[in-house]
């Protein structure tokens, strides 16, 4: 065989075959476009919903079934300090979707849209020449940032469209970036399951006796693992595998859901892509959910756009073990939730130390009042809400790796809370936090408004209806 490349824009591809006296020329051509998207790798992202990292088998619980999870682990490289940088469903979206930070993108709060004017993952691998394809959950808005080639939604609002990915999967004749994007194992949590209490394996943090709804949280993550299994076949029945970086990840912790603690932020991540990434290891390094879109446009051969607030790990995936980043961020607020209330936190993590500060708790909530009695009324709701959670945490990661000993208050610790206080308020600034700004805003509600009565909000009568639109700080939506 003979390979000659072409001064044009073409490549010719000349197969001689001899047979004695006899010769037959067959030649083909493929444009040089033709034969870059042939080369440029898919990307399936399969998104798991509300499972903490430690629920599964390749991250140490022994009894929960995940083993689809588990052999994708065995077959790529298993992330053990992956980050989202807020633990609720949209908020942790807008950033594998964006490349930016929530507050900095808009999404700051859950139901809330992202900025209308922003460019997401739908323009960047377009432009790529990728098809990208959003298959479940989608909880992200507006549509004109997320224009999608195709939206296969869930069926009966709970179970992936799994016709529709395998009619894809196998008709696809472009390089493609897939999300699927599972509703489970969030609840509701079944009643009738093979689990019992005993059947739960406490993790670290857990606390007290094994709560009501976990037997049915397990049994939703067999679900899920078996709707996995189903999609992993299908990738390789259609010869996708090798070509195909694909992820395993969940949003957010479900027990650290709201919060800024370790099992909220820290997520499970596994990437498996064959001849790229050595099978059967492990990255510590630090990273988090807005490194995704540009490590898609590094591994496409696309530029990164400078306005991201992610970096690309494509070494990381092919073991080279040099830290991405120095800090990551996280954001918590418990604003436009069931049980609403004014209480924002913001997060700074390094390679050991981790800063929280809680910018409405009990002990500063007197420099948060106004003028507005109304407002101060909910500021008030809000610091009383957590009277146990101080205005700045500080914990050791590597001694106390779920937050157990508090180290704000002790002296021998004050260099390193200084760093991380002054490196959290420089990202702020650059990300336009409105809390440098505000004394203690209201975010505008699209669903649960503090001032409204309901089984997960109890309102004064007083204060019920008592808002109004003035009350809340303008943002973009």
């Amino acid at each position: 065989m003979k390979r000659l490349f072409s001064s044009g824009f073409t490549i010719l591809l000349f197969f001689v075959f001899f047979s004695g006296k006899n010769s037959t020329n067959i030649t083909f051509t493929k444009t040089v476009t033709e034969k870059e998207n042939l080369e440029k790798p898919n990307f399936i992202f399969y998104l798991a919903d509300d499972q903490d990292q430690l629920d599964y088998g390749c991250y140490g619980n022994p009894k929960v079934s995940t083993s689809n999870v588990d052999q994708l682990a065995k077959e790529g490289m298993r992330f053990t300090n992956f980050y989202t940088a807020q633990a609720i469903c949209a908020p942790s979206r807008s950033q594998i979707f964006t490349g930016i930070y929530p507050v900095k993108n808009g999404c700051m709060a859950n139901h809330i849209g992202v900025k209308p004017d922003l460019k997401s993952v739908t323009d960047r691998l377009q432009d790529a020449g990728y098809e990208v394809v959003l298959a479940g959950k989608s909880h992200v808005k507006p549509n004109s940032v997320f224009n999608w080639n195709h939206y296969f939604g869930s069926i009966k609002h709970r179970y992936l469209p799994l016709e529709k990915i395998d009619d894809y999967l196998k008709n696809s004749k472009k390089p493609f970036c897939l999300f699927i994007t599972s509703d489970y194992p969030h609840g509701p949590y079944p009643k009738a399951t093979k689990y019992s209490k005993k059947d739960i394996y406490k993790l670290p943090y857990h606390k007290g006796n094994v709560k009501n709804h976990m037997p049915g949280y397990y049994k939703n993550i067999e679900d899920d693992n078996i709707q996995l299994g189903k999609i992993l076949k299908m990738v390789d029945t259609y010869g996708l595998r090798n070509n195909s970086m694909f992820i395993y990840a969940s949003d957010h912790g479900m027990s650290g859901k709201w919060g800024l603690s370790e099992q909220g932020l820290k997520v499970p991540f596994i990437v498996r892509w064959p001849n790229h990434i050595q099978p059967n290891t492990t990255s510590n390094t630090l990273l988090t959910f807005v490194d995704v879109l540009p490590t898609f446009l590094e591994a496409s051969g696309s530029s990164i756009p400078k306005n991201l607030d992610g970096k690309s790990f494509y070494k990381t995936l092919k073991g080279n073990e040099k830290d991405v980043h120095q800090y990551i961020y996280g954001v918590a607020t418990k604003q436009n939730i069931r049980a609403c209330t004014v209480f924002p936190s913001r997060m700074v993590r390094g390679e050991r130390y981790k800063l929280i500060r809680n910018y409405n708790a009990l002990e500063v909530m007197e420099s948060n009042l106004g003028e507005n009695e109304i407002i101060n009324q909910f500021i008030k709701i809000g610091a009383q809400s957590f009277p146990n959670i101080p205005y700045e945490e500080l914990y050791d990661l590597k001694n106390d790796p779920y937050q157990f000993k508090n180290l704000a208050n002790d002296k021998k610790y004050a260099k390193q809370k200084a760093l991380l206080s002054k490196e959290l308020q420089n990202w702020m600034i650059l990300q336009n936090d409105f809390l440098i700004t505000d004394k203690m805003p209201l975010i505008k509600p699209t669903l649960h408004p503090l001032d409204r009565l309901s089984k997960w909000n109890d309102v004064s009568e007083k204060l019920q209806g008592k808002l109004t639109s003035k009350d809340y700080k303008s943002i973009h939506y």
